[in-house]
């Protein structure tokens, strides 16, 4: 078994990528002006709290604008006391003794504000070590599995606007112990599947229907799992396609899967280049943006980095820390124009990068982001830390921006790309207010228009796109859920006064967009507006 601690090594560093997305979107830091001597295209980081008392193993950003973070329960002393213990019975910690350093008188979760950049400590009832999750159609983050005592758990946490709320968690548990798995919003009405996990080889739905629903085996993962490399498929990469399936990439194999018929559709090509691509190798994954004008069914996937064949045993047997991968391998797996069959198309990444997360900008653009050179996730199994991120252009090349040091510590940082300056701010969208229609005024339904009103002081490119954004769970290398979509504009119409009123097209399907909360952004001319909140209606919920 894995040293409990080796989640300290890998994940610290994931507290700076969350907020990529939600300061560029939020505005926190808009219009900060890059460093001097500093290329302001390379855009900049910016230090928000020197400690935010928690290990940010997992994080979410909810559309009350707050992040969650949480770290394994058993984590030792964090920087948030409590009165009581979350386990033990709830009995009453004191400031001496053995209480001092007990974990269960510790907050292993927070709550970051990110309008007043504030934290509050939350509570937690089991261990959320190398969990998963996903959001719900409400907002609600449905968080499941970890370890021990939380490898069957489903917790939820509902943001609310009095900062009050905390951490519940259901009676009812997982089929399977769920340590190291995927989980994937569905089109079906608040509907998640959970996929894989440490020894576990198959996957199951939640929320349970009724207390007999079981799991269902997935022969993939029993046909990838390398046993003496601690499987090299854990945390599979799961993306819902947009004709309904899923993609499911474990070490080096995919498949297209029918999860309603429990029937694997396709069978993909394994991606080349040796090695492995999900942890302990721990590669990243994105679909790239999804596009009104092929009706969103074109979907490709991109995955990048990895370690190399037998880098985990390397490692932490004979201390030898083997160089990553540094190819990265694009593959349609819908709606492709063509007769071929499906097929990767590598490129290389300016170097070796493993361990690292892949962030969709607005603009449609990949940051590639975090991780190390050389060696494996695992406790103390990586070395070289990969200072530099690398910016993708789907339709160019890699470009690469300035060094940049991120010591496994607590520290809060933010990215601000080079657009959020000032100097941007003339071409920027601001004031934007979305309308639905009257006869359901919380949220806009599939394949129906609704308004969204802008102002902007001079006349919009040519190059205008609306982009929709659903905040993901992130943890491990991974962002689950996340996707980003252009929707198509019926009408565009500029009015007096600098303001630009918009007729927008809402997705065609939940398969295309699950229910629930996304980020819409404004993009003028590649210069992004500060999003705001926008609800997709499931129409079951009518």
């Amino acid at each position: 078994m894995e040293d409990k601690n080796n989640s300290r090594s890998i994940n610290k560093i994931s507290i700076i990528v969350l907020f990529i997305f939600s300061i560029k979107f939020l505005g926190h830091i808009n219009g900060v002006l890059s460093s001097p001597g500093v290329d302001p295209r390379q855009g900049r980081w910016e230090l928000l709290l020197d400690n935010v008392g928690v290990v940010a193993m997992h994080m979410a950003l909810t559309h009350r604008n707050t992040v969650v973070i949480s770290d394994q329960t058993e984590a030792g002393e964090s920087g948030y006391r409590l009165r009581r213990r979350y386990g033990s019975g709830g009995r009453r910690c004191s400031s001496s003794g053995d209480d001092a350093s007990d974990s269960d008188c510790y907050a292993h979760s927070v709550e970051y504000d990110v309008s007043t950049n504030q934290i509050r400590p939350l509570r937690l009832e089991s261990d959320t070590w190398c969990s998963s999750g996903s959001f719900l159609s409400n907002g609600t983050l449905l968080q499941t599995g970890g370890y021990g005592d939380g490898s069957r758990r489903i917790r939820y946490f509902s943001p609310c606007a009095d900062r009050r709320c905390d951490w519940t968690q259901s009676r009812r548990s997982l089929s399977d112990e769920r340590w190291y798995a995927s989980s994937v919003a569905l089109p079906e009405k608040d509907r998640v599947m959970v996929v894989g996990g440490r020894r576990v080889f198959s996957y199951e739905f939640v929320p349970k229907t009724d207390s007999d629903e079981n799991s269902s085996h997935l022969p993939l993962l029993k046909r990838t799992n390398e046993r003496r490399s601690q499987g090299n498929n854990l945390y599979p990469f799961v993306h819902l396609s947009s004709d309904g399936n899923l993609f499911i990439f474990a070490n080096r194999d995919s498949i297209l899967f029918n999860y309603r018929r429990n029937r694997v559709v396709r069978n993909f090509p394994r991606i080349p280049g040796g090695g492995s691509r999900n942890y302990p190798s721990t590669g990243s994954s994105v679909i790239l943006p999804l596009d009104h004008h092929d009706n969103f069914e074109r979907v490709e996937v991109m995955i990048c980095g990895g370690a190399a064949s037998g880098a985990y045993l390397s490692a932490r047997e004979d201390h030898r820390y083997r160089e990553g991968l540094s190819s990265c391998g694009r593959m349609v797996i819908a709606g492709n124009s063509s007769d071929e069959e499906p097929r990767w198309h590598m490129e290389d990444m300016p170097g070796p990068r493993l361990m690292n997360d892949m962030i969709i900008l607005p603009t449609g653009n990949v940051l590639i982001i975090n991780g190390a050179e050389r060696g494996a996730a695992g406790w103390e199994l990586a070395r070289n830390a990969s200072h530099r991120p690398f910016l993708y252009n789907p339709n160019e090349t890699y470009r690469t921006g300035r060094d940049v040091s991120y010591p496994t510590e607590l520290r809060l940082q933010a990215f601000i790309p080079h657009y959020m300056s000032q100097q941007y701010n003339g071409h920027r969208p601001s004031n934007i207010t979305i309308h639905y229609a009257e006869s359901h005024g919380t949220g806009a339904r599939y394949g129906e228009e609704f308004r969204v009103l802008f102002w902007l002081g001079r006349r919009p490119s040519d190059d205008l796109q609306f982009t929709v954004y659903p905040p993901p769970f992130t943890t491990h290398s991974m962002s689950m859920n996340q996707r980003l979509l252009r929707l198509r504009a019926r009408r565009v119409e500029r009015r007096a006064g600098g303001w630009v009123n918009v007729v927008l097209e809402a997705p065609p399907s939940p398969d295309v967009a699950p229910s629930g909360y996304y980020l819409l952004t404004i993009v003028n001319g590649g210069v992004p507006s500060v999003s705001q909140w926008l609800r997709f209606i499931h129409p079951n919920l009518a």
